[in-house]
């Protein structure tokens, strides 16, 4: 069995990974012309390590990425609204991480190379198409060299490809466009102190104007400094999508002033904006949930099949999940369990469509971040007490119920790691 993967994101370099792992082959079609480490940070959430643990990534992954030790949201004023513990401290029996993207994707991408062998990542092709023919799948790629038309075949062609996916497109030329939340985010990243215990994750504010910060170098903390991955976040008018760059770079001074006085005790948030090299705008978008994700031997994966709003840390984790998912299926398959690979493919789209609608609609409202926007409603100039406007019991509901949904309740999380030993 040969597979096809548009796109060398997480999602498509983990899918090698977990294919390569169980005896599948796969090779990788990415349409940038070098393999860079672009973007800023991600979290991966104890479910997701459990996933790379399993490929024999947890030690790289640990000298690379901050094992974070605290999640805290805070209102407007610093206030503490809820704390909670992360990863082993929390019961899991895998860490959680903070890491810089790129970086992550760069260790992903030398672990295929290194496996599947220095040809498994072709670049500098692009996916226009793709097609079932005669027991076969076939992607058509546009070489950005000479702008050559190739097609490749497989048994299966995978769209990894993002929240602008051609395979997607061509599944729903129509009705399927970005839906803005009238939400921009500001990112970057700025290398500095640490502040409270150099591991904590926070979230500070609101829906409508927030500030997010985590450390994301493991070499720089042991050093004794920080670099600090950290979002801005405001509201911005009238929901119409920007038609501008979605990742275009900008001075601080467009949004700056709307955090000139969060200043606190325990952080200096203007400081932590002066001091990023550069930053970059993105506006909060994502896509409606899809009816399908399969169409023959053609599917999708991460973020071409679920774009969510970067609430819960829930991104990356859930294209990782669907890499074993997928991964998992397609064994079945060549073993003969399912009666064909596109029964294979169903199998994968219905265990994973359904939860990945579900996180994509949460996040909508605001996932476990709801917590920030309560205090803000019911408080608005503050509190001497965070319980004597939101009961304990409210809090730790919030937290339990969206860990429940994304998968990552640390019991499940336990038992499963038991049930494979």
């Amino acid at each position: 069995m040969q597979i096809a993967i548009a796109g060398a994101g997480i999602g498509g370099l983990a899918l090698a990974l977990m294919l390569h792992q169980r005896g599948i082959a796969s090779r990788i079609y990415e349409s940038a012309q070098e393999l860079r480490p672009l973007g800023v940070g991600i979290n991966l959430l104890p479910h997701a390590v459990d996933e790379l643990d399993q490929i024999g990534l947890a030690a790289p992954l640990r000298e690379l990425a901050v094992e974070t030790a605290a999640l805290h949201y805070y209102n407007k004023h610093g206030q503490p609204i809820w704390e909670e513990p992360r990863g082993v401290a929390a019961g899991y029996p895998v860490p959680q991480y903070s890491v810089h993207r790129g970086e992550f994707q760069m260790l992903l991408a030398q672990a295929v190379r290194e496996r599947l062998g220095p040809d498994a990542i072709t670049t500098g092709v692009v996916l226009e198409s793709a097609r079932t023919e005669t027991g076969q799948a076939v992607a058509s790629l546009r070489r950005r060299a000479d702008g050559a038309l190739i097609d490749v075949a497989a048994d299966v062609v995978v769209g990894a490809d993002g929240i602008h996916s051609a395979l997607r497109r061509q599944f729903y030329p129509q009705g399927d466009e970005p839906r803005f939340s009238g939400r921009m985010l500001w990112r970057a990243v700025t290398d500095g102190a640490p502040y409270l215990d150099g591991r904590t994750m926070f979230m500070a504010g609101h829906q409508d104007q927030k500030f997010v910060c985590y450390p994301i170098s493991e070499p720089l903390r042991r050093a004794g400094r920080s670099r600090i991955n950290w979002i801005a976040e405001l509201a911005v008018g009238d929901g119409e999508l920007p038609a501008t760059d979605w990742n275009r770079r900008v001075d601080k001074s467009v949004f700056a002033e709307r955090f000139a006085d969060w200043r606190w005790d325990w952080i200096d948030i203007p400081a932590i904006i002066a001091g990023a090299e550069a930053i970059y705008e993105f506006p909060l978008v994502d896509r409606d949930p899809l009816p399908r994700w399969t169409r023959g031997r053609l599917t999708l994966l991460g973020d071409a099949a679920h774009p969510m709003y970067p609430i819960g840390s829930n991104g990356s984790a859930q294209a990782i999940l669907d890499a074993r998912c997928l991964a998992d299926c397609l064994v079945q398959a060549g073993a003969g369990t399912l009666r064909s690979t596109e029964t294979a493919l169903l199998e994968y789209e219905a265990l994973r469509l359904p939860p990945t609608a579900g996180i994509v609609l949460r996040n909508r409202l605001n996932g476990p971040e709801q917590v920030m926007q309560m205090a803000e409603e019911r408080a608005p100039g503050g509190f001497a007490d965070v319980h004597d406007v939101i009961r304990a019991d409210e809090l730790q509901a919030v937290s339990s119920r969206y860990k429940r949904l994304a998968g990552f309740d640390p019991a499940a999380l336990r038992a499963s790691r038991e049930q494979r030993a």
